[in-house]
């Protein structure tokens, strides 16, 4: 009991921490950057920094309500909507200030973000007792050559004429992951876990199908002579909080199921 009063102040503590950033975060930005009513790209970037803040406070607080074995996966998807929330505190001041587009911040908030998102998948075969470090390799190598390719290729770092064979590169690295999570490995070892956790592995590797495929989406919007970068930062910002938040749901959706079905059974 005193261990799970200190697991429960803790947490508190930390969500106060966060709320207390996200406060000096909110002045600075009322001092120093205006958001115009009719700005929809601004908007989205402060739906995105809220809904970040809000899915990390929800999941910190509720790794307490799962088992210890969901513990690790609950903390991962407090990180990747932590990190997000932080970096997207700079990218939407930067963008109100500037106007431009925050490129290298966003690359810098996916390179930490989507590895540790693949891992998730590792950690739910592990919490099943049917974790691979061979599937965990393949997954986190993909997303970073993935990651890679598409920064190359959206910043034109390179000869413009391979702007085009970079992303390809990149939707081919997604296409691979799509296809071990569907066909691989992942589904065969899943295949024997209970009813929650099946569910919310098939619901996880949806979200990466479908709401990946926004972000080259996005990246076209880029592209060309005349390039909406506006609708660029939108799609990314509603893919980010899709992506982000609704796979975290999913890891606490499995937690919180198997946690019930194994106090049932006791």
């Amino acid at each position: 009991m005193k261990k799970s009063n200190l697991n429960r102040t803790s947490s508190l503590i930390l969500v106060g921490t966060l709320s207390l950033l996200a406060i000096g975060n909110v002045s600075a930005q009322t001092n120093n950057g205006i958001l115009e009513s009719d700005d929809m790209v601004g908007v989205s970037f402060w739906l995105a920094t809220a809904m970040m803040l809000a899915s990390t406070v929800f999941f910190i607080l509720e790794r307490n309500n799962v088992a210890a074995k969901w513990k690790t996966s609950m903390t991962v998807a407090a990180l990747v909507t932590g990190v997000a929330w932080y970096h997207y505190t700079y990218m939407r001041e930067h963008w109100e200030k500037t106007g431009d587009s925050p490129l290298v911040m966003r690359y810098i908030d996916w390179l930490i973000t989507v590895p540790l998102q693949v891992s998730e998948f590792y950690l739910i075969l592990a919490a099943i007792g049917a974790a691979s470090a061979i599937l965990f390799w393949k997954l986190f190598g993909a997303s970073i050559i993935m990651l890679v390719a598409g920064f190359l290729a959206e910043s034109k770092e390179l000869d413009e004429g391979l702007t085009y064979p970079l992303f390809a590169i990149g939707v081919l690295a997604w296409l691979y992951i799509i296809y071990e999570l569907w066909a691989g490995e992942a589904k065969e070892k899943v295949s024997t876990a209970s009813e929650g956790t099946q569910f919310a592995f098939k619901a996880m590797a949806g979200i990466l199908t479908v709401g990946w495929a926004i972000y080259p989406l996005g990246f076209m919007m880029g592209q060309g002579d005349d390039p909406n970068m506006d609708a660029l930062n939108i799609l990314y910002n509603i893919a980010d909080v899709v992506n982000k938040t609704a796979f975290g749901m999913m890891v606490w959706y499995a937690a919180t199921m198997d946690t019930k079905a194994s106090s049932s059974e006791e």
